[in-house]
């Protein structure tokens, strides 16, 4: 084996990261083999805006999916993951018309032509943003599959599905309220409206009737009265039933209207009983107008303002003619009174702005069929949902589904494939036609555009070249797992479920893994007025990517969301630093003809190697399960406790020593000896074990140290190590816990006591059994240096004036030397005795009180236990030091 460069001595992610991605990505390890024997895994990235910049949500995303597809690559998967970006309808046309706005000028001004040219050059700009973002982050996306919602083989499936869905009865165009932004101009689904409550009012007025009276009644909306064409009574109320079928006048405009019965609509018990009914302006209304045949009056324009049909009112912008309405109400006498009110109100998810139910003509797609599928899909277990809790939301909603308008007033985005003649006939087609199909006439596009989230919706299916059958559909479709933020479950999961199933007749996806959202430190959504954004590339120049990732990836709870706080960063750059350092230093100790594990006799060790490689063992099966099940914050927590505390804290330790010395401290002792060179191949096969478990979450600075330990070739496409059981040994576990527990106590009694590190104690270790002191007795002379003590008897009797406990389940003597406490240290320790009885004999009261106990969450009183034991522990080894001390 020869002899690698040696590690720098300084931990330093800029000098070596991008060099690993570009050898990455030139080796081909990225893109998966076709054909292949292999097994597929596959993950699709949900793809970002492409005009857009990685927030902090992206980057636990890559991560997860990233962890995820090394992992699998490493297991012997044939491997995909695709990357690409949206094009985003709303929010990149809203990024270029800002620009535009900046030069003085508009879409309108430019024209279709030239304003889609200006599109398109802001994505060639930005286009790149994304890819280079997410190779800072190490993602290992197969770039030679990258795709773009709008590229040539995308628009043809989206073409392709809406032509089917058309022919199968599932599309359709229809006069409907939908949800209009005034702002972006455009009809926007259920999904994207996001409902706010506000302070609002209810505003009271009547309405003459005709033949004399008034019927009052109450609204929100004072300006929408302009397109009222009923008032809804309910049919068994004895105030209005003489009224059923007579008229009202509208007080300012020229026009009278029915009063209706109508029990679907009125709660009798509800303000007057009395409801105005405007059915182009609120959906509600909207059902009554169908059910009693009512007119449907729009009564604005696409902008917001006041149409012809508003009369005097014309040309206002609706929160304008909203005053001017009551004060004209006012004038005339009709005003019954107001009141404040606070309600939930419609918002644009992209502007802000508070959208209308607007009467328009646009296209729907059905979607109860579809949803049955995908409700199917889940219940049957072909696709699951994890965490499962989110079922009873996934059934509730696609249980409740309703139609999806897909038409938005756009020129960025999929165009409508349908074709309108004069003589009103529309042909629906996959290719652009000039002429109708039905009579020959001449024939033009609809100016619209889909809905964003319909392309999205089949990602699954158009980015493996959907509707041919390409090798890559066949290959890797259905795809293995999709990991994404719960937030787009209906907006963008659900639609790719119901479309993929829909035209393949197989789900998309085995799993969906649903993350929670990254959150500040103290739980506080990020936001740029909160001023608590954090960029992802920022914090990966600040600590690195592998710091970034194994954050991100330990926080990720199943179900929660996460809270970000850079010191976790901090701590985990530190990881990264004491993972560095512990290879440096079994670098240098390295002879260059270290055998491989494999080759290694576990008969012939000593307790030491066997305890690491059996924790090894432990620590590879518990890290297989973890990512099995998603669960990526319990197994970065075993890697981090292997490394850190296991390897790092303890092997490296008792390794140095022997390493130091060329032979072991225990010559002469019963048991195997620690030979330096078991020690060295131990050292660095556990050390490239432990990088190869590491390598899914920080796979730069394992593949450095790998390469400097002269690992067996890049650790990208290296085998992902396996629990075989050929580790496991109980007895090594057990005895060296003892060590451990052993010595922790004699360092956590010098701290609690407060003595100095240099201040040697000696530890009597009576009533050990045989087959734990012949365990012992070659590691005697290791304890008592890890320890700090002067003498240390494996047997024998506790001396009279030793501080006495249990550590590991054996009985530990402290023998404090002579002297060791003044008459301060012993002033000080009274004080502390006194304090921690006068807490313990109040949690002692509070767990004797049966209303505590019965009332107190469990947590709160397992603390109280916990804290009781640990108080108990202290006062009594306080109490016995006093003793040794006076």
């Amino acid at each position: 084996m020869s002899r690698p460069e040696p590690l720098p001595t300084r931990f330093d992610p800029e000098s070596f990261e991008s060099a690993w991605y570009r050898r990455w990505e030139e080796s081909g390890a990225f893109t998966p083999d076709l054909p292949s024997d292999k097994p597929p895994f596959v993950i699709l990235i949900p793809p970002p805006n492409v005009t857009g910049k990685l927030h902090i949500g992206h980057a636990l995303q890559f991560t997860l999916q990233d962890l995820v597809i090394r992992w699998r690559r490493m297991q012997g998967h044939n491997a995909l993951w695709l990357p690409g970006t949206d094009h985003a309808g709303i929010a990149t046309q809203m990024m270029v018309e800002r620009e535009l706005i900046k030069e003085g000028t508009d879409r309108h001004a430019l024209g279709r032509g030239r304003f889609l040219e200006r599109v398109w050059a802001w994505k060639h700009q930005y286009k790149d943003n994304i890819s280079r973002q997410a190779r800072a982050l190490g993602a290992s996306c197969d770039w030679t599959r990258e795709r773009f919602t709008l590229d040539d083989m995308l628009s043809k499936a989206v073409r392709h599905a809406f032509v089917r869905l058309h022919d199968e009865g599932l599309i359709y165009r229809a006069h409907r309220l939908i949800n209009w932004c005034p702002r972006c101009h455009t009809a926007l689904s259920d999904l994207e409206t996001v409902h706010k409550d506000i302070d609002g009012g209810m505003w009271d007025f009547a309405y003459p009737v005709e033949g004399g009276g008034e019927i009052v009644v109450s609204t929100t909306r004072p300006e929408t009265m302009l397109g009222d064409t009923a008032i809804a009574v309910h049919p068994e109320d004895e105030r209005y039933r003489e009224l059923v079928g007579r008229r009202v006048v509208h007080p300012l405009l020229d026009r009278s209207f029915p009063i209706v019965a109508d029990a679907v609509l009125v709660d009798p018990a509800f303000g007057t009983g009395a409801v105005k009914v405007t059915p182009a302006h609120d959906p509600n209304d909207f059902a009554v107008g169908e059910r009693h045949g009512l007119e449907k009056i729009n009564i604005l324009n696409d902008d917001g303002t006041v149409n012809a049909a508003g009369g005097a009112f014309a040309g206002m912008d609706r929160f304008a003619a909203r005053k001017a309405v009551l004060a004209a109400l006012g004038e005339k006498g009709l005003r019954r009174g107001d009141k404040p009110h606070r309600h939930a109100v419609g918002h644009c998810q992209r502007c802000d702005t508070i959208v209308e139910p607007y009467l328009s003509l646009q296209w729907f797609c059905s979607m109860k069929g579809m949803a049955e599928k995908a409700l199917d899909v889940v219940r049957r277990g072909e696709t699951r949902l994890v965490p499962d809790f989110w079922v009873a939301t996934w059934e509730n909603w696609l249980e409740n589904i309703l139609d999806w308008c897909i038409s938005r007033q756009l020129w960025w985005g999929h165009r409508i494939p349908a074709f309108y003649c004069t003589n009103g006939h529309t042909t629906v087609s996959a290719t652009d036609v000039s002429t109708c199909a039905t009579c020959g006439a001449p024939a033009t596009q609809d100016g619209d555009v889909l809905d964003t989230w319909f392309s999205s919706g089949l990602w699954p299916i158009s980015t493996l070249g959907w509707p041919d059958h390409t090798p890559d559909l066949k290959a890797f479709y259905p795809t293995s797992v999709l990991i994404t933020g719960f937030d787009i479950l209906f907006f963008w999961v659900a639609r790719m479920i119901m479309m993929s199933t829909h035209f393949t007749g197989k789900a998309p996806f085995a799993d969906v893994h649903l993350t929670g959202l990254v959150r500040d430190a103290r739980g506080q959504k990020m936001s740029k007025t909160k001023g608590n954004v954090m960029d992802p590339l920022d914090l990966v120049q600040q600590y690195g990517a592998d710091p970034v990732r194994f954050t991100l990836a330990a926080l990720a709870s199943p179900g929660r969301d996460l809270p970000l706080d850079v010191k976790r960063m901090e701590g985990y750059r530190a990881f990264a630093t004491k993972l560095w350092n512990a290879a440096r230093f079994v670098q240098m100790n390295l002879a260059g003809d270290e055998p491989a594990l494999e080759s290694l006799d576990r008969a012939t060790l000593a307790l030491p190697e066997r305890w690491i490689l059996a924790e090894l063992e432990h620590t590879v099966a518990a890290v297989n399960r973890a990512w099995e099940s998603y669960r990526f914050d319990e197994g970065c927590r075993e890697i981090y406790q292997f490394v850190w505390n296991d390897f790092c804290d303890w092997y490296v330790e008792m390794a140095k020593p022997v390493l130091e010395n060329d032979r072991g401290p225990g010559s002469g002792a019963r048991g195997p000896e620690r030979r330096a060179e078991d020690v060295r191949a131990v050292a660095r096969g556990v050390l490239l074990e432990a990088l190869k478990l590491l390598h899914p979450v920080m796979p730069f600075i394992t593949e450095e140290v790998s390469a400097h330990l002269a690992g067996a070739g890049p650790l990208i496409t290296t085998s992902y190590p396996v629990a075989t059981g050929r580790w496991g040994d109980d007895d090594a576990q057990r005895e060296l816990a003892v060590l451990q527990a052993v010595v922790q106590e004699v360092r956590s009694y010098r701290h609690l006591v407060g003595l100095s590190p240099t201040t040697r104690l000696a530890v009597v270790l009576p009533s050990l059994d045989d087959g734990l002191k012949r365990a012992l007795v070659p590691l005697r002379a290791e304890m008592m240096r890890l320890a700090g003590l002067s003498d240390l008897a494996l047997g024998g009797l506790a001396p009279a004036g030793a501080v006495c406990d249990i550590a590991g389940g054996v009985d530990v003597a402290i023998v404090l030397p002579e002297g060791a406490l003044g008459d301060a240290e012993l002033g000080r320790l009274r004080q502390e005795m006194g304090q921690a009885a006068g807490e313990l004999e109040k949690i002692r009261a509070r767990l004797a009180d049966a209303s505590f106990t019965a009332r107190a969450p469990a947590d709160v009183v397992a603390g109280a236990q916990e804290r009781a034991a640990e108080l108990e522990r202290k006062t009594k080894v306080l109490a016995e030091t006093l003793g040794a001390g006076t």
